[in-house]
């Protein structure tokens, strides 16, 4: 019999705000090819016109569980995803999970109605009143007349009345990256009931939590069950809020790391977190690099002709990213080098610093910020890219490099990232060291020679960074996390 995993994740495709919702889909669909059955459940209200073409089962009807909530959860099953003839709002979604066949997913509705909405960021808003640029880049329509400029107005009064908690580095529910706002840790909990509802009803052999959000879920799992739970470390409240932590959720995150029997970091960097800042013992701690999906040509997107060159950071505009830097180091190229446009392609809590830090540098017109992609988008813009630059002040690991190699972007990256423990063939600089990152890329842009080795390079090496040898490992960390409970 194959090996049965509870897998828990806070995002998953087409439902992604950020890195998370990648890995996710790339582990799954590796574990899928080794045969390993994964049920998947999500903190999603995925609405009916979304599942049309799947079973609906609704929590409160299932016996024992009054206290849960009516409104119906997704089970997408394998032998309806085998029975769909018609495509409906939800297509993206059915695509995925037609492509696993030993993947299931369960999702639950949330407090916000519209947990995945896409409104833009108010910084932009109040700019596309006045930029014509701006507003053909948002796809906005050229002229803004009386009632257009009404409909802007009125997204710009709601947006500005909705509170942003959630905890350092969450983003509001009305900015693009939606899953990370309003009170998390009460949707983490509430999804925590879900979850051991939704284990009474199904066989596995271990738990796999994503990421601080699942964490008290699989812990009531795995001690309703006795199933061995495994943490899997994508990111830690250090590197979201760098030393003015939120309590509470280091709390969680500690008792999570510690409740586990093993855990999974995306590198030794955030290993070494775990290790000195959680006292976590080492010996339970495995360290798995996460990997790549290389299919540039799959997109069938032709690349741009241009004549100025295109640097390109692409993320969520977050504190531990480090998009001041990304600014300061544009700078500090526009002055010395003509014929270079910077892109910003991602949202975040620091977007509208980010945008007025250029204008106040006198580069606005130098800098385009594109908002949230997904899908095609994705490789439009690396397509257009002659460098990907990521300066983050703290990267757990961080998949957008190997993104960028795997469609022949040379890449450069910050020495405080964990992706940089497994890479050679990119540039590293300190992402304080503006003057560093500047250098390189005026190097990179004024000799094509560096640019191809980079390119060339770099696409070799990532080659060999698959998310079928990160499914391998982690498919060993199941087998010592089993061995370890039946030791017991």
């Amino acid at each position: 019999m194959s090996r049965r995993v509870l897998m828990l994740g806070w995002e998953f495709p087409p439902f992604i705000s950020g890195g998370l919702g990648t890995a996710c889909y790339g582990l799954t669909k590796a574990l899928d090819r080794r045969d390993v059955d994964v049920t998947f459940v999500l903190p999603k209200h995925v609405q009916s016109s979304f599942a049309s073409h799947v079973n609906l089962i609704s929590p409160g009807s299932a016996p024992g569980h009054p206290s849960l909530p009516p409104p119906e959860a997704v089970l997408v099953t394998r032998e309806a995803q085998a029975t769909t003839r018609t495509m409906v709002a939800g297509e993206m979604l059915e695509q995925i999970t037609r492509q696993l066949k030993h993947v299931t997913t369960l999702g639950l509705p949330m407090t916000a109605p519209e947990p995945y909405s896409s409104s833009l960021p108010p910084a932009l808003l109040r700019l596309a009143l006045e930029s014509a640029e701006l507003r053909r880049v948002l796809k906005l329509p050229d002229h803004i007349d009386a009632a257009t400029r009404t409909v802007l107005l009125s997204e710009l009064a709601v947006q500005d009345a909705v509170p942003e908690s959630g905890g350092r580095g969450a983003e509001p529910f009305h900015s693009r990256s939606s899953d990370y706002g309003g009170d998390l840790i009460a949707e983490s909990e509430r999804y925590a009931r879900f979850c051991v509802a939704a284990a009474r009803d199904h066989q596995f052999d271990v738990i796999h939590a994503h990421d601080w959000l699942t964490y008290p879920a699989g812990l009531a799992v795995a001690r309703m069950t006795g199933k061995p739970l495994v943490v899997h470390v994508h990111s830690t409240e250090f590197d979201r809020s760098g030393e003015h932590v939120n309590q509470p959720i280091y709390n969680i995150e500690r008792r999570g790391m510690h409740g586990a029997v093993r855990v999974i970091a995306v590198s030794m960097l955030t290993r070494n977190l775990c290790v000195n800042r959680y006292g976590v013992n080492p010996d339970k701690i495995d360290v798995v690099y996460n990997g790549v999906e290389l299919d540039p040509k799959g997109a069938g997107i032709e690349p741009i002709k241009q004549t100025e060159k295109v640097v390109l950071y692409f993320g969520r505009i977050t504190m531990q990213k480090g998009p001041e830097y990304f600014i300061a180091a544009a700078k500090r190229v526009l002055d010395v080098m003509d014929g270079v446009k910077f892109v910003v392609a991602g949202n975040g809590d620091q977007a509208q610093r980010m945008i007025e830090m250029a204008a106040a540098m006198g580069i606005g017109n130098k800098v385009l910020f594109t908002g949230f992609l997904r899908g095609k988008d994705i490789q439009k813009v690396f397509s257009i890219a002659d460098l990907y630059v990521m300066p983050s002040v703290s990267e757990p690991f961080g998949i957008a490099p190997l993104e960028a190699m795997g469609n022949r972007v040379p890449v450069i990256i910050s020495r405080t990232s964990g992706v940089g423990e497994i890479l050679t063939n990119v540039l590293k600089c300190d992402f304080w060291d503006v003057d560093d990152m500047a250098n390189k890329i005026v190097a990179v842009l004024r000799h094509p020679p560096l640019q191809r080795t980079l390119r060339d390079s770099g696409y070799f090496e990532v080659r060999g960074i698959t998310w079928d040898g990160a499914a391998a490992k982690v498919d060993a960390v199941y087998e010592r996390a089993m061995a370890a409970v039946n030791r017991r």
